[in-house]
């Protein structure tokens, strides 16, 4: 403004006064412009160079300030005001508003002046990833449930980050996210932080005193036969492996060395493994998981967890026990808390199925934001384990029989040429569990359940003598279990291999008779019957033949052709599925099977296999063999597929 006045006075000047001599005049004129183009060039380079630095110094980014906090390991907060007396009035809604403008004008103009500006006055490369993570985070916390499953979705399909980016998520999001990225199929692992640091053992202890310790603190009163039976057996023995590495005169020999060494390279695997089946059967009671958390369990299960890495009989029995506390939601903070997910989330990744799917139940037990149903101990998802946008329209339940399990029941049957296909890792040439890998692939909106319980042949064998339960007894209790996981609340198909078959049928004519699973029987839509022993077995009678030698267990005397159980439960079954409309499957071995070395007999006939009701394919095939197809083209799961589809056609078409 000054040298805008000072220029207008001077030609006011020229313009009024007398005109001087004509060479003084030339001379001050000139004299006047030097000073006027002076003046404005000085005063416009002090203006272009402060502005010039104004600018670059809001453009320019401390490089090492931005390193240093990449190394940082912060825990991220929300901020909330502690002073009761702020009252946030008028003032502070109006200034409030200011903000959001300002905000808004801000980025506008950064956006004007970045590109033309960035090269030249900026030293750091800031990428646009950069302000994500706050973003997710922030959207991540949402009330807004859609929007939170957006934001781990994003979370989960995102690889392009670095390390600390990862570690600020992994500190500062919520559990249900870690929850949720670690049920994500993509999710990279550094979203998860490694357990914290476990508490040091006593000091003259070790893990299998500790367990002992966990497992006598436990109550004991008030339990099944075969709790008290575990319990007891475990202390008994861990009990005497103590006194012989200390050296106590409790058997024969005086020192118990041998019974130390008799445990092989990890001398107490045997014993914790007595431990640990006695602490599965108290996790499936609600107040022992309290006294187990309240005791340092989960710690001390993680420990051993750890340890026993080579060891999957192990690590899938401590699986069961964190699986079972996770069904109390009271205790989901503990469990997170302590680690758990983490591991869950790097076992999840696993090519062991079996492994995969004990941590796919323990995280969806955990997942209350996405599943609604709780998984028992014995009912394992096969498919979908991670989640997923695929909407989910019927269910397909797989039942095992007699010796049997839910996953090895249904690989793919062996051969030479198989075997050697093992190792491509190829699912489509050998998988070791069909269903979840070529039903799943085939038929993406099912969901796959696939049961399991203990059976034997022989009471010789039983892992509990106590436990005698009836066919009766047993779908009583799996009807609890699904039912707990959802099942009857969409179409639904059985599909059973021997012994599971009458379990199937026990379980549907005792839901008809409760209205509260009256769901189960009205969304049956189907079932398949590979090799069912409807009227009997010759390996019942066969081991009652011999029964002084192989003292054959219930399961098996229930097999019994002249059984009336076993008539009853085939003509009851007859009748209500007819009136039911079910369509019905069955397949039946033509083969002899192998029990044992010196045994060989045909176990399902094919008069016994026929329930009556729908087809009956004879296969060329033994007993076990029957629901292990040998390829995925092969006709047994070819035929399988077809049943399933048409079945569910109006189902999975709607």
């Amino acid at each position: 403004m000054s040298l805008a006045a000072y220029c207008v006075i001077c030609c006011r000047r020229i313009g009024t006064s007398t005109p001087p001599p004509k060479k003084d005049t030339y001379w001050r004129d000139i004299r006047n412009i030097i000073k006027f183009t002076g003046s404005l060039l000085l005063g416009g380079s002090l203006f272009l160079t402060y502005e010039v630095l104004a600018l670059k110094k809001s453009l320019t980014l401390d490089t090492e300030v931005i390193e240093r906090e990449k190394m940082k390991s912060y825990i991220y907060l929300p901020t909330v005001s502690l002073d009761e007396r702020e009252n946030p009035g008028i003032v502070y809604q109006a200034r409030k508003e200011l903000h959001k403008a300002m905000r808004k004008v801000l980025a506008t103009s950064a956006k004007i002046l970045r590109n033309p500006f960035a090269e030249p006055f900026s030293t750091a490369d800031i990428e646009d990833h950069e302000c994500d993570v706050w973003l997710l985070l922030k959207k991540s916390r949402s009330e807004d449930k859609a929007e939170r499953l957006e934001a781990v979705r994003d979370m989960s399909e995102t690889h392009h980050w670095h390390d600390y980016q990862y570690r600020i998520i992994a500190q500062a999001c919520a559990p249900r996210v870690l929850i949720g990225l670690a049920r994500s199929k993509e999710s990279d692992l550094r979203f998860f932080l490694p357990p914290p640091p476990l508490p040091s053992l006593k000091e003259d202890s070790c893990i299998e005193e500790e367990l002992r310790q966990l497992l006598a603190s436990l109550p004991q009163t008030e339990l099944d036969e075969c709790t008290q039976y575990f319990t007891s057996l475990a202390l008994n023995e861990s009990s005497q492996s103590l006194a012989a590495q200390k050296g106590g005169l409790w058997c024969f020999g005086g020192n118990g060395l041998p019974y130390a060494d008799s445990f092989g390279t990890v001398p107490s695997a045997t014993v914790e493994m007595f431990c640990l089946e006695a602490i599965v059967k108290h996790s499936e009671i609600s107040t022992h998981c309290d006294k187990i958390e309240a005791n340092g369990g989960l710690q001390l299960l993680q420990r051993l967890y750890q340890l026993h890495k080579d060891y999957p009989k192990v690590q899938r029995n401590i699986m069961r026990v964190i699986g079972n506390m996770a069904l109390n939601e009271h205790l989901h903070s503990p469990i997170v808390r302590s680690g758990w997910v983490s591991l869950m989330a790097e076992a999840m990744k696993s090519h062991h199925i079996m492994k995969a799917s004990h941590a796919a139940r323990i995280l969806a037990n955990l997942d209350r934001e996405t599943v609604q149903e709780k998984y028992q101990d014995g009912v394992y998802v096969l498919h979908p384990q991670h989640r997923t946008s695929q909407p989910i329209k019927a269910d397909v339940l797989f039942i095992h029989g007699l010796m049997g399990a839910a996953f090895k029941t249904w690989r793919q049957q062996d051969s030479e040429r198989v075997v050697l296909e093992k190792a491509v890792g190829d699912e489509d040439r050998y998988t070791t569990c069909w269903p979840k890998t070529w039903l799943a692939r085939d038929c993406p909106a099912l969901r796959i359940i696939s049961v399991e319980y203990d059976t034997t042949l022989s009471d010789w064998r039983a892992r509990c003598p106590m436990e005698r339960k009836s066919i009766e007894f047993r779908s009583n209790e799996f009807l609890r279990k699904l039912r707990a996981a959802g099942v009857g609340d969409r179409p639904l198909i059985w599909v059973s291999h021997s012994m599971g078959g009458l379990l199937v049928k026990k379980m549907l004519l005792e839901a008809s008779k409760k209205p509260e699973m009256s769901t189960v029987i009205n969304n049956t839509r189907g079932i398949i019957f590979y090799s069912v022993p409807h009227h009997g077995s010759h390996l019942a009678e066969y081991s009652v033949n011999v029964r002084y030698l192989l003292f054959p267990s219930l399961e098996v005397k229930e097999l019994s052709k002249d059984s009336p159980a076993l008539k009853t439960l085939q003509d009851d079954f007859l009748e209500f599925a007819k009136d039911k409309n079910f369509q019905v499957l069955n397949f039946v071995e033509t083969l002899p099977t192998y029990i044992g070395r010196m045994i060989k007999l045909h176990v399902v006939t094919v008069e016994s296999a026929d329930s009556g009701i729908g087809e009956l394919i004879p296969v060329d095939v033994n007993h076990l063999n029957i629901c292990k197809p040998k390829r995925k083209d092969a006709f047994l799961y070819q035929r399988t597929l077809r049943f399933i589809r048409e079945t569910l056609a109006k189902d999975l078409e709607n």
